[in-house]
């Protein structure tokens, strides 16, 4: 959970933009975006085994140059 304080003379557009920042940090946004509609276990280990292969392949990549 983000608390924010606000603090002694800060204008509400600040307070605004320090809230969007801690949230954006945590992770909220990303998890909202992930549960917003129900994926099939296999979806997930599917999309799960491409990054992977995304990532060994760029790591290839750049061990090779």
């Amino acid at each position: 959970m983000v608390k924010l304080l606000v603090r002694d003379k800060e204008s509400i557009q600040e307070a605004v933009r320090r809230f969007r920042k801690l949230v954006e940090r945590s992770g909220i946004k990303k998890e909202m975006r992930r549960r917003e509609y129900y994926e099939k276990p296999s979806e997930t280990k599917r999309r799960a085994r491409l990054r992977a292969e995304r990532r060994s392949k760029r790591a290839r990549m750049l061990s090779n140059r």
